[in-house]
């Protein structure tokens, strides 16, 4: 705290302020902080009244601020709210260290992942969450299901999380496999992720004209509003779709090495590449996951697999390619 006739510098300020961007107390109240800490109230009122309103300005912005300038007890105050917010955001330090094994066994998240023998490694980055979690997640250092479901479990009762963040927490707290598959490379009714679902999320990432384009520039033909649909796709942003498509695949085919193994045998046992990948349960999604398994295919059979010849229509395209 601040002593009489002192108040906090620009070193104060930086400090808590840079602190505080990870923090998941970003967008609670500055008035609910206040409370917490049993402090005296924050003197401004109004929902957008939270650090996150104020972490992005430097001492001098700080200081000009509506509401903040000529008094520097109210800076002095929200240095006092952040940083002491953050000691409580994390009391136990070495602590929670020492006993971070013994919190896992206890974590129920964890034991669902286990019971379905889900991947506790699998990284954030390959699931179906939504941009702004994942980008939480990246602030938190949360990379992994594991890392997931221990921040999870230690977060502080009174944060609100909502989105697919808490999606994913429900559907693994209430083991609700249907949830699990929206968000995961998961197959209601198995165990464990799969290669179809995996690269099939990838496809569920596109927008409609993106899928359209793609599969016009495989050599499907499509339906007049189909065409259209995909003319909104220019050259260029193909160009840019497919090498970041192709990014993707990569980072898939390194998660699952055993499937890409077995996957001749798979087709094998299947019948053909069609029934293989029916489990997704799409036309437009199965031909774009079989043009990204073709590569692997070509690798462990004498003859390449054409692409579908495009006659006939759509759906004649389609039947001819899960025939092969």
């Amino acid at each position: 705290m601040s002593t009489s006739g002192e108040h906090r510098t620009a070193k104060d300020w930086d400090k808590v302020r840079m602190d505080f961007t990870t923090s998941i107390m970003v967008d609670i109240g500055l008035r609910s902080l206040a409370q917490n800490l049993d402090g005296a109230d924050w003197p401004l009122a109004g929902e957008d009244e939270t650090p996150a309103k104020y972490i992005d300005l430097d001492f001098e912005e700080l200081r000009a601020f509506p509401g903040l300038k000529d008094h520097p007890e109210r800076i002095d105050q929200l240095v006092d709210i952040l940083g002491e917010t953050l000691a409580f955001d994390n009391p136990f330090g070495e602590m929670v260290a020492q006993s971070a094994v013994a919190f896992a066994e206890d974590n129920p998240l964890l034991k669902t992942l286990t019971r379905l023998e889900i991947p506790t490694d699998f990284p954030i980055e390959m699931s179906a969450l939504a941009a702004d979690v994942k980008e939480f997640c990246q602030m938190e250092k949360i990379t992994t299901l594991t890392e997931f479901a221990n921040f999870a479990q230690n977060m502080p009762s009174q944060v609100v999380v909502g989105g697919d963040f808490r999606a994913l927490l429900n559907a693994l707290a209430n083991v609700n496999e249907q949830a699990l598959a929206a968000l995961l490379p998961f197959r209601v009714g198995s165990k464990g992720l799969h290669l179809p679902e995996a690269l099939g999320q990838l496809v569920d990432s596109l927008s409609p004209a993106e899928r359209l384009a793609l599969l016009k520039q495989y050599g499907v033909r499509l339906t007049e509003e189909g065409e259209k649909q995909a003319a909104g796709v220019d050259r260029e942003r193909l160009a840019q779709l497919e090498r970041r498509l192709q990014q993707g695949v990569a980072r898939v085919l390194e998660l699952f090495p055993d499937e890409i193994r077995g996957l001749p045998m798979a087709i094998k046992e299947h019948g053909s590449l069609g029934r293989y990948l029916i489990v997704l349960g799409n036309l437009e999604k199965e031909t774009l996951v079989a043009r990204f398994l073709e590569p692997m295919l070509r690798k462990s059979e004498p003859a390449p697999i054409p692409l579908p010849a495009g006659k006939g229509g759509w759906w004649a395209a389609l039947t001819q390619w899960f025939r092969r």
